[in-house]
């Protein structure tokens, strides 16, 4: 596949940002308390070595969550924690396509596939660091990719210029 193939997926905005502490009421203090973040859930997985609140701000299609990390096991990995600008993740319009587009570009993908995510959409990890058979990372930055749900698609192309004008 040559570079000019184009992309058959859109990255239609920030779906998160995730920020890890060794202390989840620390976390909530600041974000929920003082800056006014509305908590709207809470997930656990032990196997990603995680509790986190999910928090929003904004609304609808525009709602962006800040995910606050504390991990089970602090000695354990991952190790949510240690980089407090834990990840963000990218709305993607196809999913599948992305990765699979992504993938014969020599991105790297972390280990578990697409799968369900904290906030019920399907979701996939770029890797911090490529490798040598999939070369390309992110470059220290662990980037989550997001499957958009049909209400952000349709708002999102609502703001795209038409190109017929």
């Amino acid at each position: 596949m040559s570079e000019a193939t184009p992309r058959p997926f859109r990255i239609l905005g920030i779906q998160q940002v995730a920020i890890g502490g060794e202390s989840l009421a620390r976390l909530r203090a600041l974000w929920v308390d003082l800056l006014g973040l509305e908590v709207t859930g809470q997930w656990s997985s032990v196997r990603e070595n995680v509790i986190e609140e999910i928090c929003a701000t904004g609304a609808g299609a525009f709602k962006v969550e800040v995910d606050l990390m504390q991990p089970l096991d602090p000695a354990a990995r991952p190790a949510v924690h240690t980089t407090p600008l834990n990840h963000f993740g990218l709305w993607v319009d196809d999913l599948p396509a992305a990765v699979a587009w992504l993938t014969e570009r020599g991105v790297r993908f972390a280990p578990g596939g697409i799968r369900g995510g904290a906030a019920g959409h399907d979701i996939c990890f770029i890797h911090p660091k490529g490798s040598e058979q999939f070369p390309i990372g992110g470059e220290g930055v662990l980037i989550e990719l997001v499957q958009a749900p049909a209400e952000v698609i349709a708002a999102c192309s609502a703001l795209e210029p038409d190109p017929a004008q």
